[in-house]
């Protein structure tokens, strides 16, 4: 799993096969990732596992931490801060925030990962006290928000996982800081006002 991280984060998904992974894992059999996985997206998803058990055991402490609370900030850090944590516990140089965003730009795996995020108690349970802080907030405008701030996320700390791997001076000097500004810019996607859908019958602009 470890040797499959590092190159899909390098690669991608589709340029990757099973035989690399298990020559880069140094095993002799070529079809050791099927003998083991079932088959390549099988690796993917066993990986994605790995990894969610570690960030829901810290989703479960920040939840206990602001029990009670109605804030929107403090509920959007339940859903960014376990993640850097997670990433900033992994050391560098780590390839998982890379991979991740390349199991996003992937539309079966991307789905199939997202329904069982979602199934997970500590991530449900935050999505759900998040939504109880915006009752203004209309359903549809919540779930295509919801949507912009899971790409934000994955793809920003990919982008600053990359620049530490490749020494390129990273835009956010620590992951502290980076949780504290999507915590930032999500809270402010969240809170902003909704344009009133025009009426049946007449004509969006086309800009």
């Amino acid at each position: 799993m470890d040797a499959a991280e590092r190159l899909f984060a390098v690669h991608g998904l589709a340029a990757v096969s099973s035989r690399q992974i298990s020559e880069a894992a140094g095993q002799g059999n070529d079809a050791a990732v099927g003998y083991h996985f079932g088959s390549k997206a099988g690796l993917i998803r066993t990986m994605i596992d790995r990894s969610a058990e570690s960030v829901e055991r810290i989703r479960e402490r920040l939840l206990a931490e602001i029990a009670g609370s109605d804030d929107v900030r403090d509920r959007v850090g339940c859903l960014v801060r376990p993640i850097t944590e997670y990433l900033a516990s992994l050391g560098t140089p780590c390839w998982y925030a890379r991979f991740a965003a390349q199991v996003m730009t992937d539309p079966v795996l991307c789905a199939v990962v997202s329904e069982s995020a979602v199934e997970r108690p500590p991530l449900r349970r935050a999505l759900h006290e998040l939504g109880r802080c915006l009752p203004e907030l209309p359903r549809p405008a919540r779930h295509e928000r919801g949507d912009m701030a899971r790409l934000l996320i994955v793809h920003t700390c990919a982008e600053r996982e990359r620049a530490l791997a490749e020494s390129a001076g990273a835009l956010h000097p620590s992951w502290q800081h980076l949780a504290r500004s999507l915590t930032d810019a999500i809270t402010g996607l969240l809170l902003a006002p909704v344009t009133p859908r025009p009426r049946t019958g007449s004509k969006e602009s086309p800009s």
